[in-house]
């Protein structure tokens, strides 16, 4: 892929504090450089005649195998300091199968070549160029990329970022909105399709939108029977358990939880939607103070994705006495009391929080609430987020591997918002499978798979609870700052470019220029 744009945006000063930011436009460039250099670690390493997984990686515990994916490199040990990622496989696989299973295609066995439609998500531009990337590496398939009207005026840097596979005809890229879409998916030349949406773009496709679309389904009569994989979103649950938080964790969680939320003004599939937090815990008034300060302190920001005005218009409906801050669009329903409120049953896809207060006299059993009300009562199981004080998880430790182990999730991050597993490109991204066709949930399958492993359950991110240095204090010791994702990082523009020149290109020189803005975030 080409290393630089076609044209440069226009200079401002490094005053957006949010990362990613606005609609990510000027930041995408970083997930692609990183699941590029995610690729490019596993292909090098089988080319040199190694297995893809270091020998040391795949385990077994407590009868589940586990695969350690992330730190792969010294690099990644560096830049993300503390935080580490592995892959639960299914039950009943062995280590020996995950091993012989990984990176198949390029280890000897025979492939299914197909042309493949990636159907583009229009609110974060770097998903349709993972997408293509899955494809064409983890599957390899030559990929058509329909993109979304939302962003279809991206279309010429992507063309000029994959100018050569573009013409070499290993993919092409096209415009068009539903009219187009349908007829490419139902295309006799089209033999897989990967669409990044809602449950109903996919119900759409499959079963159609005429008065027989619901007698298909309960029939099992699809419109389309090719192959198809999907990541459709969900209901996100954010996981507070109450611990010994100090004002300054107070403070960073808030940003934190903010952040999961009012990144790209809400508009991720992956955004935490239902704050649960303890009923009888003293710090969860207080935790909400924070996070109403943060909400009214970050710089305005519109709702900008089509169709969010009226789901918001919804919620205050439904919600008269919700609150309101910052420039307006930024709600919270600080209790949620009632199981079917829209924010509990639907993806509002905007920048409202819904918190709901479960019981729980110590943090196992608010553990235990926390756990069922996610797993039975929010739709979709794509990721969830779970916030805990080192000293909590270290004397409620088989309460915390019971929840892990019972969170079903496609991505479940601890002290880490689970949307940085779509980012890192070694960690699978996907929901929890399980889901069908007649049931899409949160969708079937599994991008950003590096290691093109098999057979997977989810993936557990791991993060320090609180930064560098205050590590030190409560027990999770890491040289990790204030992540440049969070929304109030100051210098975010900045050093995320600064990571992306050196994820695309690693030297040493380069890093006193990243850690100083890093650091002065």
């Amino acid at each position: 892929m080409r290393s630089r744009w076609p044209v440069r945006a226009p200079r401002r000063r490094d005053t957006d504090r949010t990362p990613l930011g606005g609609r990510g436009l000027d930041r995408w460039p970083w997930a692609l450089a990183q699941n590029t250099a995610a690729y490019l670690h596993v292909l090098r390493r089988i080319a040199a005649g190694r297995d893809p997984l270091a020998g040391r990686a795949v385990h077994e515990e407590n009868g589940r195998t586990r695969v350690n994916v992330f730190p792969a490199t010294g690099w990644d040990s560096l830049l993300l300091n503390g935080f580490t990622a592995q892959v639960w496989m299914r039950p009943g696989v062995t280590a020996e199968q995950t091993r012989a299973c990984a990176a198949g295609e390029y280890r000897g066995r025979q492939g299914d070549p197909a042309l493949a439609l990636v159907l583009g998500a229009g609110n974060v531009a770097a998903i349709t160029a993972l997408d293509i990337l899955h494809k064409l590496y983890a599957e390899g398939q030559v990929v058509i990329a329909k993109m979304n009207p939302v962003n279809a005026y991206l279309r010429p840097i992507f063309e000029y970022v994959f100018a050569e596979f573009v013409e070499r005809g290993w993919l092409a890229f096209v415009d068009g909105g539903p009219a187009e879409g349908g007829y490419l998916c139902r295309h006799e030349g089209v033999d897989a399709i990967h669409v990044t949406g809602s449950e109903r773009t996919h119900d759409a496709i499959v079963w159609g939108t005429d008065d027989d679309a619901e007698q298909r389904r309960r029939d099992n009569l699809p419109l389309i029977s090719k192959s198809f994989s999907s990541e459709l979103g969900g209901v996100s649950p954010c996981i507070v358990v109450p611990g010994p938080w100090s004002d300054a964790d107070f403070r960073f969680q808030a940003e934190h939880i903010v952040t999961s939320k009012m990144n790209n003004s809400g508009h991720n599939c992956i955004a935490s939607q239902i704050l649960l937090l303890p009923r009888d815990w003293d710090g969860t008034e207080r935790l909400l103070d924070e996070i109403r300060r943060v909400l009214r302190e970050l710089p305005p920001r519109t709702d900008y994705y089509p169709g969010a005005a009226d789901r918001l218009a919804s919620v205050r409906a439904a919600h008269p006495s919700a609150e309101v801050h910052g420039d307006g669009c930024r709600l919270l329903v600080p209790d949620i009391t009632d199981h079917d409120d829209l924010l509990v049953i639907d993806e509002v896809f905007g920048s409202a929080l819904g918190v709901v207060r479960l019981p729980g006299a110590g943090p196992a059993e608010f553990l235990r609430h926390a756990v069922g009300f996610a797993n039975d009562t929010l739709p979709g199981t794509l990721g969830a987020t779970l916030i805990v004080h080192p000293r909590t998880e270290k004397t409620n430790q088989e309460a915390m591997a019971a929840a892990i182990a019972e969170l079903r999730y496609g991505t479940l991050g601890i002290n880490c918002w689970s949307a940085v597993g779509f980012l890192l490109g070694f960690t699978p991204w996907g929901a929890f499978p399980g889901h069908t066709p007649a049931d899409i949930g949160s969708g079937i399958g599994f991008v950003h798979n590096a290691f093109m492993l098999e057979e997977i359950e989810k993936t557990v991110l791991r993060a320090p609870f609180t930064p560098a240095p205050r590590g030190l204090v409560t027990g999770d010791p890491s040289l990790s700052p204030r992540p440049p994702y969070f929304v109030t990082h100051r210098t975010a523009l900045t050093t995320v470019k600064r990571l992306t020149r050196f994820t695309a290109a690693p030297s040493l020189a380069k890093l006193p220029a990243l850690f100083a803005a890093a650091l002065r975030g």
